[in-house]
Parts: C-alpha cells; structure tokens; sequence
C-alpha cells in the first residue's frame, strides 16, 4: 500500500508547474491533498480518471480544502466529510475521511490551521480546532473493528513535534505559530498515546527531513525547513511501514508547491 500526503498550495497553480506528473509517476494508492483551494468538479477534472475523489471544500471562497484520491478499483465504503456537525466556517476544508476495507484502514486528510502567534484570535480558533481534532482521533481508535483495524490521518499539520523537525529552533520557539509549546503538546499527546508519527519512526534521530520552506529568501536552497506534514498512524499499521521518503524537488524553479510529499509504503 503506497500513500502519499501533500499540501498542494493551491491545486490549479500545482498543475500548471508540474503536480500532474508527480501524480502518474508516484502511482500511489491514496493520495492524501491540502489547500487544494478549488471547487470540488475542477479538483476531480485535475487529479485524472485513474481515481476517486473525496473531498471537503471550504465555505471560504479560495481557502483551505482537503481531498484524499483513491486509486480507481479501491471501494471506499464510507465517508466523513469535516469534524462533527456545526463546523464554524473557518475549520471547513480541514478534516475529511475516507475507509477503505480492501487496505483494512481509515485514511484522513488533515490540514490543521497555521495561526499566528501574535494574533491571539487566530490561535484561539487554532486550539479550538485542534481540540475537536483530539476528540476524533480518540473516536477513530474506538471505531477500529475486525474489517478495518487500521487508521492513518495524514497531512499538513502546521506543528513541529521537536527539534529535529526544524532547521532553525531556537530562534522561533515560543514565538512563532508551529512552534509554541502548546500546540507541540497536542503532538506529544497523541504521539505518546495511540498514534504513532510512522514518518519519523523510519527516518530515526536524523534531523528532518523537512517537509515545508518559506518561499522567502533562500530557505529551499539552504534547506531550512519543517517537518510539518505528517503520516500518523496506529500502532499495528505503523508496523507495517516498510520506507519512506520526501519528494523534495531537485532546485527551487522546479517546485511545484512549497510543501514536498511525504511518500509512504506499508505492507498492506
């Protein structure tokens, strides 16, 4: 089972520098996508015949939205599109499900919000959001049956875990968004329970690799990045992780997006 995770940055301007060819050479069987930022019928025009798309658009015009692609001839029994009932407008296009008994598994597409640590109304919606997100993942492991006994919620999470997970800590540690305790306290919960960050249980104690780059001065070449996107899983999947890599564009002119996908097999 080959599954992939990228914030696209915008699916239109993706394709236009090259996403669709990412896509037929990866081959992947579930494509996990963020920030498509495009509606629903032109989003499923983009990513071709070959799959089928789920998807949660965001009720803000040119914001947000979460799809997961499924390889055609994969049966996607159910689906959960957003977190609950009542969303405010701004988690919209943030949270999306799809199970797939075939590969015994839940995959979510997850873009959590950036916020902005000075601005104490977007950080408040940040951990509002980050608190139903929290309670879904203890639903999801509740929900695991015989049938489908795995759950992966993949994506852009918009937090680093640790040190490793970002060139430059000290200087924005407790001052910038992604990297303020509080939000790295949500990761250490989840990851010290029942989720795994399967990612970093391949890639050990090396630092990155980065996920994300500032598209301001020379953060792609000099590789001062993020690990921001992630692939976490239960237990007994992340067992079955067998490799995992960053599709990390050869130089910046190449890039399609400022995030790179996150690839990842499991033998499922």
């Amino acid at each position: 089972m080959l599954v992939a995770t990228v914030n696209v940055n915008g699916i239109r301007a993706a394709v236009r520098k090259g996403m669709r060819d990412w896509v037929e050479e990866t081959g992947a069987d579930v494509i996990l996508l963020q920030e498509v930022r495009a509606p629903e019928d032109l989003v499923a025009d983009i990513v071709g015949e070959d799959y089928t798309l789920i998807q949660r658009a965001s009720t803000l015009k040119g914001r947000a939205g979460v799809a997961i692609a499924v390889r055609k001839g994969l049966e996607v029994t159910s689906a959960v599109i957003g977190i609950g009932e009542n969303e405010p407008d701004v988690d919209t296009g943030r949270w999306v499900e799809a199970t797939i008994p075939e590969l015994g598994t839940t995959f979510v597409s997850a873009y959590l919000h950036s916020g902005v640590a000075d601005n104490p109304e977007k950080m408040a919606a940040k951990y509002a959001h980050l608190d139903r997100v929290e309670a879904r993942l203890g639903e999801l492991l509740a929900e695991r049956s015989a049938d489908v006994p795995h759950a992966l919620v993949g994506g852009d999470f918009n937090i680093v875990h640790t040190e490793r997970d970002i060139k430059n800590w000290k200087p924005n540690y407790n001052k910038t968004s992604g990297v303020l305790q509080p939000e790295i306290d949500y990761l250490d919960r989840w990851f010290a329970g029942q989720w795994v960050d399967t990612h970093r249980q391949l890639s050990g104690e090396a630092q990155g690799p980065y996920t994300w780059w500032s598209q301001r001065g020379k953060a792609f070449d000099n590789d001062a990045g993020w690990r921001i996107d992630y692939q976490m899983t239960t237990p007994e999947l992340a067992e079955r992780a067998v490799s995992a890599r960053v599709d990390r564009a050869p130089s910046y002119a190449e890039r399609w997006s400022d995030h790179a996908p996150l690839v990842m097999r499991y033998d499922v």
